[in-house]
C-alpha cells in the first residue's frame, strides 16, 4: 500500500502512562475476549460506527466477530490498516481498540479513532487513551495529515466530506 512508506515497522506493544494497561495488534486469537467487549458495549459503539461502517450489528455473531479478528490479523500483517485493541497488563480483558486506516475521505493521509468499552467511559483509563493515542501517532507514525474522526471531526462531518482518491 502506498499509505505507508515500504520501510516501516509498526509498534507491536504500546504500554499507557498507567503501567497496567497497554495497546497491542489485535489476532483472532483475541475473539473470546473481543467479542463480549464488543458486544457489551454494542449500542454505543453502533452510535459511532453503525452509519459509518455498519459496524458492529446487533445480530453479530461468535464467528462473525473471530472473522472479522482475522481480517483485521491479515491487514495488519500487510500493512493495509491496524487495529489496536487495549489490554490490562496479563491480557485477560479487552478494554477497546484502536483503529489506525489509510483515507476514505479527501484531506488526511491517516484515519484514526478509538473507543472503550462501556465501563470505562469517562475513567481515568479512557482520558489516559484519549491523550495518549494522538501523540502516539504523531511521534510514531509517518503521517502528515492525520484526522482523529469521533475526536477532532464528528463522524457525521466526516461522512459528508468528499471520499479520497489516490489522484
Amino acid at each position: 500500500m502506498s499509505w505507508l512508506p515500504e520501510d516501516f515497522v509498526h509498534p507491536v506493544r504500546v504500554p499507557l502512562p498507567d503501567g497496567g494497561h497497554h495497546l497491542r495488534p489485535i489476532r483472532e486469537t483475541d475473539t473470546p475476549l473481543d467479542y463480549p467487549a464488543v458486544m457489551g458495549s454494542r449500542e454505543r459503539l453502533w452510535d459511532l460506527y453503525g452509519p459509518a461502517w455498519g459496524w458492529p450489528a446487533a445480530t453479530m455473531t461468535y464467528e462473525a466477530d473471530q472473522a472479522d479478528l482475522l481480517r483485521h490479523e491479515k491487514e495488519i500483517a500487510a500493512h493495509e490498516s491496524f487495529n489496536y485493541a487495549l489490554f490490562d497488563a496479563a491480557e485477560t480483558a479487552l478494554l477497546g481498540c484502536v483503529y489506525i486506516d489509510p483515507p476514505e475521505r479527501s484531506g488526511a493521509d491517516a484515519e484514526i479513532s478509538w473507543w472503550v468499552v462501556d465501563e470505562l467511559v469517562g475513567s481515568k483509563l479512557e482520558q489516559e487513551l484519549d491523550a495518549l493515542v494522538p501523540r502516539w501517532i504523531t511521534a510514531g507514525w509517518p503521517f502528515q495529515r492525520p484526522r482523529f474522526v469521533g475526536r477532532e471531526i464528528s463522524w457525521q462531518e466526516w461522512l459528508a466530506l468528499p471520499e479520497h482518491s489516490d489522484t
